[in-house]
């Protein structure tokens, strides 16, 4: 059967999708060990998992480059999960950092707005995860924020207020939530190995999200049929006959 013959007589092969939306905690998961990376590793031939993190980034702009990256389409081109993770940008001090901070009544629109804007675009609720932002080693951002030239410009105590409004979003739009502030928190324990500079994820911390993120996404994707045969399976003689029916196995 010539190759022409043969794609034409095979449907397309529609390739789930896992949206990963955030700042740079997201950008920076794919990274050897990250969370992302991880998830990806996971999910290897049942979905792509999307890497849609942007450095830097707060909720004003997220909510307004949302609709360029998910569109009303069929129902294969809705993502099967989407996770909205962003905080750590929205909560610096309006007077140490104008540009990224949010308020936090508007970062709780914000929220509300990309909830609503997936849900219009037949992404439901259901799919969706908001993960708060993690703790502030307030020690070791200082000392970032030092060589930068500039002063301490996030406080753990209003990380957490963002923290608790997203969880209450989380709660109204009847989407789950990871608490990522309060289980790196939990017991008094001391968090700062989470943390790489005081913000961003270390090692460990891509560890412990991927650890508590997992069990959510994989509710989400636990029916998804790994796409393919195994090649122990494809047939010998017609290969074509394994390779171009539906593609789940």
């Amino acid at each position: 059967m010539a190759l022409c013959e043969a794609v034409a007589s095979g449907s397309p092969l529609l390739w789930p999708r896992v949206l990963l939306f955030g700042d740079s905690i997201t950008q920076f998961s794919f990274q050897q060990g990250g969370w992302g990376a991880s998830l990806a590793d996971m999910l290897v031939r049942k979905c792509d998992v999307l890497n849609r993190g942007f450095s830097g980034y707060n909720t004003r702009w997220a909510k307004i480059i949302l609709p360029r990256l998910v569109r009303k389409g069929s129902g294969l081109d809705s993502p099967v999960a989407v996770t909205i993770f962003f905080g750590a940008n929205d909560s610096a001090l309006k007077d140490e950092n104008p540009k990224q901070h949010v308020p936090l009544e508007e970062f709780v629109v914000n929220l509300r707005s990309m909830v609503q804007y997936l849900r219009s675009v037949d992404v439901p609720e259901g799919r969706l995860i908001l993960i708060t932002p993690p703790p502030l080693c307030e020690a070791a951002w200082a000392q970032e924020c030092l060589q930068q030239g500039c002063k301490l410009n996030r406080l753990n105590s209003v990380v957490g207020e963002y923290a608790r409004a997203c969880l209450q979003v989380a709660q109204d739009c009847g989407a789950e939530a990871l608490d990522l502030w309060t289980l790196m928190q939990e017991d008094g324990q001391d968090f700062s190995s989470y943390l790489s500079d005081g913000l961003h994820l270390s090692p460990k911390g891509n560890e412990f999200v991927f650890s508590h993120l997992w069990p959510l996404i994989e509710k989400k994707v636990s029916s998804l049929p790994f796409l393919l045969p195994y090649w122990r399976d494809v047939a010998e003689a017609r290969p074509e006959l394994s390779l171009l029916g539906d593609g789940d196995h």
